[in-house]
């Protein structure tokens, strides 16, 4: 945590001069972060005169975007390795990539079930179709394979798989009955609004800690609004917007 700390702090000394200059900053958002995001940039544009254009998509098909030249000014992953592969690349600014938060996977259905009987359903399989975000291109996908790996029915359950394109898809699959069970982000549950199944929180040990990391890109080296958007994700209300949210951060959980 105090590195993530000295990377932060590090971001906002080299851009302090640029910070009160009201700017605009286009932002490629992990799918399952939409709602957090909206509120946090509908926060920050009432407490400053910068503006936010959000794109969500499935954090590796923004990578390869990235990679072939997409204007975007900040890349929030869903998780460490696309970020990582961006700074890599010489496409991101020098240590700006951090953790803004860390990510919680739930089995969903669009039934009314206690957790228990949610729990055991996945435990005996007792399934038709469960929805999982692809795992080619989605963190909360290949964390959703790592649950059944756990469960040893990883390889008996694959014919059973609807794939998304990412976590947002997953979720619809549920809500419109093409999948009687979806693996989603805890994100997605508490404050959907249309939400009326049932869901089960898995247990956090089943799966790798779902790192979300972000990265300024090159192009945006001193855009005032991507270190204001920064600076507010780490404040006190930033941390209880991302909570309220259903997310962990590296304050309240370190990993």
């Amino acid at each position: 945590m105090k590195l993530q700390n000295i990377f932060v702090a590090s971001i906002l000394g080299i851009f302090v001069s640029f910070t009160t200059l009201a700017e605009s900053a286009h932002l490629a958002v992990a799918a399952n972060f939409r709602q957090c995001m909206q509120a946090l940039v509908t926060e920050l544009e009432k407490e400053s005169n910068h503006r936010y254009v959000l794109s969500f998509g499935s954090s590796g098909k923004f990578y390869g975007q990235i990679l072939h030249g997409a204007p975007f000014d900040m890349f929030f992953s869903a998780d460490v390795v696309k970020p990582l592969a961006v700074s890599d690349a010489g496409l991101g600014v020098s240590n700006s990539r951090f953790t803004y938060a860390i990510g919680r996977l739930t089995l969903v259905s669009r039934f009314k079930k206690s957790a228990l009987e949610l729990e055991q359903i996945l435990i005996n399989g007792a399934f038709n179709k469960v929805s999982i975000a692809n795992p080619k291109f989605a963190p909360y996908g290949m964390a959703s394979l790592e649950v059944l790996e756990h469960l040893n029915r990883l390889d008996e359950s694959k014919s059973k798989w609807v794939l998304g394109e990412n976590i947002a898809q997953a979720y619809q699959f549920v809500d419109s009955g093409n999948a009687d069970l979806g693996f989603v982000a805890l994100s997605q549950v508490m404050l959907e609004q249309k939400y009326t199944g049932s869901y089960w929180l898995i247990p956090s040990s089943w799966y790798k800690p779902i790192q979300q990391q972000a990265i300024i890109l090159n192009k945006a080296k001193s855009n005032s609004a991507a270190l204001a958007l920064i600076n507010f994700i780490h404040s006190k209300k930033g941390n209880e917007i991302l909570t309220n949210y259903g997310y962990l951060t590296l304050e309240n959980n370190p990993v």
